[in-house]
């Protein structure tokens, strides 16, 4: 991989060919840091076993302990990797593109990382354009886990150039989208009859 790119973005007009060097990156393996409607994430190709594994090592994870969520271009898109009854595809369509992470029935398809030990996946649609044309140039899903700061009282960086200097030896692409928040997503366990919400974030969850 070559030096680290640091890109910066339009976060709701992106620039096509800078998007197309980015997925370049994440073709070859590469990981990168990105903006997303809650806080900037860290990613790459969910189907990179490698790629992963440099995430899972950076994160200071146990490959077995390491369950990661991932982004969705859209709804259909989901149901390639999870099992959605008609109560859930409606709470999902009330609710996303929006600051949510549903917690669903996985299928074979996923990759073992992404699977937690009840074999549920968590799936995530932001309301930011970045991401969102970044799956829909590669034709999968990319991982999403928020990129922590080491001060617990900020808990989330929110400057990219701050981000930059943090980690560029240790990821291949920074995208620069503009501050982010420092408020994480909401996750929603979608596995039992009712909706349950296990971690209050950014998102008001409508029913």
């Amino acid at each position: 991989m070559p030096d680290c790119l640091y890109i910066e973005m339009h976060p709701q007009n992106p620039n096509p060919r800078d998007v197309d060097r980015v997925v370049a990156v994440l073709k070859r393996g590469g990981i990168i840091i990105y903006p997303t409607d809650t806080v900037y994430g860290i990613g790459c190709d969910i189907k990179n076993t490698k790629a992963v594994e440099r995430i899972i090592k950076l994160k200071g994870l146990k490959p077995k302990e390491a369950h990661f969520s991932f982004i969705c271009k859209d709804l259909s898109n989901i149901t390639d990797f999870a099992k959605v009854n008609n109560p859930t595809f409606k709470l999902m369509k009330k609710n996303l593109p929006g600051p949510f992470t549903f917690i669903l029935p996985g299928l074979h398809r996923v990759p073992n990382y992404f699977l937690s030990k009840r074999k549920t996946v968590g799936i995530r649609i932001p309301n930011h354009k970045i991401p969102i044309e970044l799956v829909e140039r590669l034709g999968n899903p990319i991982l999403t886990t928020s990129l922590k700061d080491s001060d617990e009282i900020i808990e989330y960086t929110t400057n990219p150039e701050q981000i930059y200097e943090n980690y560029h030896n240790l990821v291949d692409v920074v995208i620069d989208g503009g501050a982010c928040g420092n408020v994480p997503s909401t996750i929603v366990d979608c596995t039992e009859d009712e909706p349950l919400i296990i971690r209050e974030g950014l998102g008001e969850l409508r029913l």
